[in-house]
């Protein structure tokens, strides 16, 4: 396969998973979370990447799409061992917050705090086994070795 071939391959990859994960969040009704989104900017990068490369062609952008790629698989990997527990995740959307012991009563019944907030350390959806940041990181991986094949024959 040629230069052109696999970025375009990787690139509309990380468009196709960009898709789905709006698909699953509006169609679906799968609320993301701050993790979720985390994983989203690096696809969106990689896009704009592909697109620049497949217009200027060249190694260097193939090799910035890779990273792109991998940056998403590693926090794909990072919320995976959240929802595992495995280590602790952001306290703003895990259970591994400072508790209600430190809040006065005020505190727990005022309404000024945010609402429906999507736990990062819990498995909204997941396939074989797999969550959904699981499966981000096992199709990012695939994404980063088309990156860089293309990266190689630029």
């Amino acid at each position: 396969m040629s230069y052109r071939s696999h970025v375009l391959i990787a690139a509309g990859g990380s468009a196709a998973l960009l898709l789905g994960a709006l698909a699953f969040q509006y169609l679906g009704g799968l609320a993301p979370c701050k993790l979720c989104y985390w994983q989203r900017y690096p696809h969106a990068l990689a896009v704009a990447i592909g697109v620049l490369a497949l217009w200027l062609g060249g190694r260097t952008l193939a090799w910035l799409g890779a990273l792109a790629a991998l940056a998403t698989a590693g926090v794909g990997l990072y919320h995976t061992g959240v929802e595992r527990g495995w280590w602790e995740g952001p306290t703003s959307c895990s259970g591994a917050g400072p508790g209600l012991g430190g809040l006065k009563g005020s505190d727990l019944l005022s309404t000024d705090g945010p609402v429906n907030v999507v736990m990062c350390d819990e498995v909204a959806w997941q396939m074989l086994g797999l969550s959904m940041a699981s499966w981000n990181m096992v199709a990012s991986l695939v994404l980063v070795g088309f990156w860089i094949a293309a990266a190689r024959r630029g």
